[in-house]
């Protein structure tokens, strides 16, 4: 299907929770408790209309510096949001706490819920966001650009042999993601299949001594939510025995308008080290 442009949206759209969005009407009130979808919200022109955002929402920076902060993305500050008395909540399934969405929808008359698994669901996101707040033509922009990204993406997947890495995003106790994750299912769109293959948990401990550990290409160090630094590389070397490279968490796990620039990021990440 050609995702440059959006087709006509019916009456009411649904979300991740299953709960159907008709077009806000009237004056909009966005708080967004997800940083990659407020970052989406700027991009999709509703900047105005976000009263509240958490402090790990950083981006755009100078945009954002107005925008009042409500907690973090676990702990809301509840009264905070409750004075700003949005119409419009952006939540997601795996970072905000179940518990804190219920105590919100008590007050907040319009929650969205998300849950992106991988990079093509953005385009439903997209269609949602610019369904609810009436910016389809910057949606449709967008849907345009995250299709270039994922057949450039596919191209590059095409030309090199695929491999197999350990992506890790803490450090003791050290930690990866499984493959049901978005980071996961990102990295595999340039034909990094992450390890280990069969983990229970969505972000494994890892033991180095486990026998899967000879199949991986390489270990890659996540800028978030650890930040590794350059300091880490020789350590995890000599855990791993592996070439260990950093890589930028934002465009690996950013969903939103971030999915086409990280898959143009990391596109060109693995053409560079395949040639060295």
């Amino acid at each position: 299907m050609d995702c440059s442009t959006l087709p006509e949206a019916p009456a009411a759209l649904t979300d991740a929770a299953g709960k159907l969005h008709r077009p806000a009407e009237g004056e909009v009130r966005i708080v967004s408790l997800v940083p990659s979808l407020t970052e989406l919200l700027c991009e999709l022109g509703l900047t105005d209309r976000l009263v509240g955002r958490t402090g790990f929402c950083i981006h755009p920076r100078e945009t954002l510096k107005p925008i009042r902060k409500v907690g973090g993305t676990k702990d809301v500050k509840l009264d905070v949001v409750r004075e700003l008395a949005p119409t419009h909540l952006i939540v997601n399934i795996d970072e905000n706490r179940r518990e804190t969405v219920e105590e919100l929808a008590a007050f907040v008359p319009n929650i969205i819920v998300t849950h992106p698994c991988r990079p093509e669901d953005n385009f439903e996101l997209f269609r949602l966001f610019g369904h609810v707040f009436g910016c389809e033509e910057e949606a449709s922009r967008l849907a345009a650009e995250l299709e270039a990204s994922l057949a450039a993406a596919a191209a590059v997947a095409r030309a090199l042999p695929p491999e197999r890495v350990l992506y890790l995003i803490w450090r003791e106790p050290w930690m990866s993601v499984s493959r049901d994750t978005y980071i996961s299912a990102t990295l595999r769109a340039l034909g990094w299949e992450t390890l280990p293959a069969d983990a229970a948990l969505r972000y494994p401990e890892i033991d180095w001594s486990a026998p899967w550990m000879s199949e991986a290409a390489r270990v890659f160090l996540s800028s978030e939510p650890y930040c590794f630094r350059e300091r880490h590389l020789d350590e995890v070397a000599a855990l791993s025995g592996r070439p260990v490279a950093l890589i930028d968490g934002e465009m690996t796990s950013w969903y939103g308008s971030r999915a086409a620039a990280g898959l143009r990021y990391l596109a060109e990440l693995r053409m560079r080290l395949a040639r060295s």
